[in-house]
C-alpha cells in the first residue's frame, strides 16, 4: 500500500527584533521593592531590562515524543514531523490579539501571544506554497487534491481510484488481486473451504453447487439432502430416502424392473415347482394353489381328498358308497350271487346242503381299499387272516385271480395269515379286483375247504 508522508509547512512570521518589540510586563512586589514579571514562556533579562523568550527545546528534556522534532518559537514550542518545512517571512507587526492557535489538515498558522517579542501573523501578502498533492484554497491554506474526482490519476480501466491525503491509490475491484500492475481474478475455489461440496469460480466472484440429491441451503454455502420421496416420488410402490438419493422397493410378490423405479410381478409358479402340491396359479403380486376335482386345498398348498360319501353321496339306496383318493364309487350292498347268500356285511356263504357248493369256496368276503398312484414299491398293502381255525389243519394262501401282470405278491406271514405286497407301481385312475384264496386241509387229507377274499383295489389318479 502506498504510504505518503506529508510535509507540513510551518510559516512563522518574525516581524521585528526582540529589542524593538513591545515588552509586556507586570510588577511584582518583594518587600518594599517592585520587580518586573514576564508572561508564560518568557523570562526577565536584567541586563537588557526586558522579557526574553525561553528556548524550551533546550531546557525541557525529551520535549517531543514519537520521533517528532522540537521547534522553538516565542512564548512556547511545537512538536512537528521531521519532514516539516519552515518558511520564515518578515512583515510589519500587527495589532495585538488574544492568544490563538489554529490548524487545517497539516498546515499550521500560529499567532503569538501579546507577550511575544516577535509576532506570527495569520495573514500573508504572498501565496502559500503547498507540497505535491495539495493546493492553496481561497483561505490561503493547503488542501488535498482529489485526483480521483479530477481525473488526474493514472489508474487502469479495470482498477478503482481511492483518494488519499496528498495522493491516491489504484486498487482492484472485489474478487480481483494485483499482480504487478495488472488486476487478476482471485480463484476463490482454490482457497477452501468456501463451498461444502462444489465450488464454481467466476470472474471476480464464485458460487457453490451441490451434488445430485442435494440442494443449497439458505446460506448458499452448505448442502442439504433432498427428500425425493416427498418432493418427486418416482417409485411405483415404496420409496425410501437416503442421503443424497433414494431407493425404490416393491411389495411382496413384486420385484424391481430394470429401471429401478417400477415393479414387476414375480411369477412364483415359474421360479419353483414345489410351491403347490398340484397346480400353481400366478396372480398379480401373489400366487394360489388349486387342486384337481375330488380334492380341496388345505393350508394354501396341500391337496386333500374330499370324502364325497359324506358330502355328496349319490349312490342309490341299495348301493354302498366307497370313497377313494380323488373320487367315490357305488357298490351293491349285497354282492352275493347264487348259490351264495349274504350272512353278514359283505360276507357271502355257499350252503353245504347245496351240492353245487362242494366245488366252490365255502365263503366269499368282499373288501375294498384305495391307494394313491405311483406308490413306492415294494409295499405291504393288505393283510388276510383266517377267521375260523380248525384243529390239525394246514392253511395255505395264494392269489387266485387278478394278478395277470404280476403287480402283487402274497407272502404268508403265519399259519393263519398272509400279506399282500405291491411289487409294481400302479397309476390311476384304475380298479383292480384281486381274489385271495385260503386253502385249509387236515393232516390226514380227509378234510379240505377254501375261502375267498375278493379285494377291490382302487388306484387314485394322483400321488396324493
Amino acid at each position: 500500500m502506498l504510504k505518503i508522508f506529508f510535509l507540513t509547512i510551518l510559516t512563522l512570521a518574525l516581524v521585528r527584533a526582540q529589542e524593538t518589540e513591545e515588552t509586556i510586563t507586570y510588577t511584582r512586589r518583594v518587600g518594599t521593592a517592585s520587580l518586573p514579571q514576564c508572561t508564560d514562556g518568557y523570562e526577565w533579562d536584567p541586563v537588557r531590562q526586558q522579557c526574553k523568550d525561553i528556548d524550551e527545546c533546550e531546557i525541557v528534556p525529551d520535549a517531543c515524543k514519537g520521533g517528532m522534532k522540537c521547534v522553538n518559537h516565542f512564548g512556547g514550542y511545537l512538536c512537528l514531523p521531521r519532514t516539516a518545512q519552515i518558511i520564515v517571512s518578515n512583515e510589519p507587526s500587527q495589532p495585538e490579539r488574544a492568544p490563538e492557535t489554529s490548524a487545517s489538515r497539516n498546515n499550521f498558522v500560529i499567532r503569538r501571544t501579546p507577550a511575544d517579542p516577535q509576532r506570527v501573523t495569520s495573514q500573508s501578502p504572498h501565496q502559500i506554497q503547498c507540497v505535491a498533492g495539495y493546493e492553496p484554497s481561497e483561505q490561503n491554506v493547503c488542501q488535498d487534491i482529489d485526483e480521483c474526482t479530477a481525473g488526474t490519476h493514472n489508474c487502469r480501466a479495470d482498477q478503482v481510484c481511492i483518494n488519499l491525503r496528498g495522493s491516491f491509490s489504484c486498487q482492484c475491484h472485489p474478487g480481483y488481486q494485483k499482480r504487478g500492475d495488472q488486476c487478476v481474478d482471485i480463484d476463490e475455489c482454490s482457497i477452501p473451504p468456501y463451498c461444502q461440496q462444489r465450488c464454481v469460480n467466476t470472474p471476480g466472484s464464485f458460487y457453490c453447487q451441490c451434488s445430485a440429491g442435494f440442494q443449497l441451503a439458505a446460506n448458499n454455502y452448505t448442502c442439504v439432502d433432498i427428500n425425493e420421496c416427498d418432493a418427486s416420488n418416482q417409485c411405483a410402490q415404496q420409496c425410501y430416502n437416503i442421503l443424497g438419493s433414494f431407493i425404490c422397493q416393491c411389495n411382496q410378490g413384486y420385484e424391481l424392473s430394470s429401471d429401478r423405479l417400477n415393479c414387476e410381478d414375480i411369477d412364483e409358479c415359474r421360479t419353483s415347482s414345489y410351491l403347490c402340491q398340484y397346480q400353481c396359479v400366478n396372480e398379480p403380486g401373489k400366487f394360489s394353489c388349486v387342486c384337481p376335482e375330488g380334492y380341496q386345498v388345505i393350508g394354501s398348498r396341500t391337496c386333500q381328498d374330499i370324502n364325497e360319501c359324506e358330502t355328496a353321496n349319490e349312490c342309490r339306496e341299495e348301493e354302498m358308497c366307497w370313497n377313494y383318493h380323488g373320487g367315490f364309487r357305488c357298490y351293491p350292498r349285497n354282492p352275493c350271487s347264487d348259490p351264495y347268500i349274504l350272512t353278514s356285511e359283505n360276507r357271502c356263504v355257499c350252503p353245504v346242503s347245496n351240492a353245487v357248493c362242494r366245488e366252490l369256496p365255502q365263503s366269499i368276503v368282499y373288501k375294498y381299499m384305495s391307494i394313491r398312484s405311483d406308490r413306492s414299491v415294494p409295499s405291504d398293502i393288505f393283510q388276510i387272516q383266517a377267521t375260523t381255525i380248525y384243529a390239525n389243519t394246514i392253511n395255505t394262501f395264494r392269489i387266485k385271480s387278478g394278478n395277470e401282470n404280476g403287480e402283487f405278491y402274497l407272502r404268508q406271514t403265519s399259519a393263519i395269515s398272509a400279506m399282500l405286497v405291491l411289487v409294481k407301481s400302479l397309476s390311476g385312475p384304475r380298479e383292480y379286483i384281486v381274489d385271495l384264496e385260503m386253502l385249509t386241509v387236515n393232516s390226514l387229507g380227509t378234510f379240505r375247504t377254501s375261502s375267498l377274499l375278493r379285494l377291490t383295489i382302487i388306484v387314485g389318479p394322483y400321488s396324493f
